[in-house]
């Protein structure tokens, strides 16, 4: 028996290496001598730095950068074993969880620290990031994270503008004299589920401005700015395309991605997998093994254990997929891969129960070895 096992996080409950080793823990009690191989999964969202850094045999990576607000903040991002590739969340340095509901503006929100993890990777030798680009409290267009990589994004009087998307009102020209040497070396893929414009009505400002704390004029004013810097952007790289699909995750972050470094966007599910290499593990396994928290009708819509279940059914593989709960339209994940999913809720209890670190763990466990116990005979 081989079994490879690739399971997201049990947010707030299990990590995605802490759910996979409880799982082995449930096979070995049945299949003694099984070879059980544990592999990262995320979807690039949260939790997708410590899945892939610690998974891949990396290091985290502390360093202090500015907030959102512009105060300092202590942000993570991992250097995997080959000592050239960063992944980064820019959530760690701008996420709308670092700003207090009453402090929700992205007239001043900043994706600057953004561009502070990137720098410090760039110069502890790093080539290639995988970025993941959700949750973010700015509406700036990425223009502190340029800022922080050398960009010249000035004003009237030829200085830097200010933080936030208030910055793009000043922004007059944009130049690369002090841009970091190493940036030219660099790749990114992005990982963006989104497929929102830069402008317009299903643009950054209108559908994501609410979130963080925009009202109706500010979002009509934001937009007005973005399309000044769509348009510099384009004097600067003929390329620049406020339409693409993407251009607006992040409050314009992807624009500023595909416009001024060498960048793709990408799902953040496939740029997981194919970085983890999860098809050269999958193709001489007898069982497949996934799973996430929820599992529901959303899981598949480009959620990670689908992507998986995808791989796997590439080689006719059978896939079974645990979760913390599941919902009746789960049964649509049947038709797309898994063979089979268990909750693994095993008795009445408080959520708070559910999600206690120990008990999830033995639940898993348990819940694992009955089923495997089912398969042997």
């Amino acid at each position: 028996m081989k079994a490879i096992i690739a399971i997201d996080s049990l947010k707030g409950s299990l990590s995605s290496l802490q759910a996979g080793d409880a799982i082995r823990e449930g096979i070995l009690r049945v299949y003694k001598d099984a070879v059980v191989q544990v592999r990262p999964l995320a979807d690039g969202g949260e939790g997708t730095v410590e899945a892939l850094t610690i998974g891949m045999g990396g290091e985290l990576q502390t360093v202090t950068v500015t907030g959102p607000l512009g105060e300092k903040a202590e942000a993570q991002y991992g250097i995997l074993a080959d000592g050239v590739t960063a992944i980064v969340e820019m959530s760690a340095a701008a996420g709308i969880t670092m700003v207090p509901d009453e402090k929700r503006n992205p007239l001043y929100t900043t994706t600057y620290g953004v561009g502070e993890m990137i720098r410090d990777a760039i110069h502890k030798g790093c080539r290639h990031f995988i970025v993941g680009i959700g949750g973010s409290a700015t509406n700036d267009g990425g223009v502190g994270m340029l800022q922080a990589l050398g960009y010249g994004m000035l004003n009237e009087n030829g200085e830097q503008v200010s933080f936030g998307a208030q910055g793009l009102q000043e922004l007059k020209s944009i130049t690369d004299d002090n841009v970091i040497p190493e940036l030219k070396d660099c790749s990114f893929r992005i990982a963006c589920d989104v497929t929102n414009p830069l402008c317009g009505e299903t643009g950054c400002s209108a559908i994501f401005g609410p979130q963080k704390g925009a009202t109706p004029s500010m979002i009509l004013q934001m937009d007005g700015w973005l399309r000044n810097y769509a348009k510099l952007a384009a004097a600067y790289n003929p390329k620049a395309d406020p339409e693409y699909p993407g251009t607006g995750a992040a409050g314009g972050l992807g624009f500023a991605f595909l416009s001024f470094t060498n960048a793709v966007l990408e799902s953040g599910i496939n740029i997981v997998l194919d970085e983890t290499k999860l098809e050269e593990y999958v193709k001489d396994a007898d069982v497949v093994i996934t799973g996430e928290g929820r599992l529901d009708g959303q899981t598949v819509m480009g959620k990670a254990p689908i992507g998986v279940a995808k791989i796997a059914k590439k080689y006719s593989k059978p896939v079974i997929a645990f979760a913390g709960c599941v919902t009746p339209d789960a049964v649509a994940c049947n038709e797309h891969g898994i063979d089979a999913f268990f909750p693994i809720l095993r008795g009445v209890g408080t959520l708070q129960e559910a999600m206690d670190p120990a008990n999830a763990r033995k639940n898993m466990a348990d819940t694992v070895e009955q089923v495997f116990r089912l398969m042997k005979i």
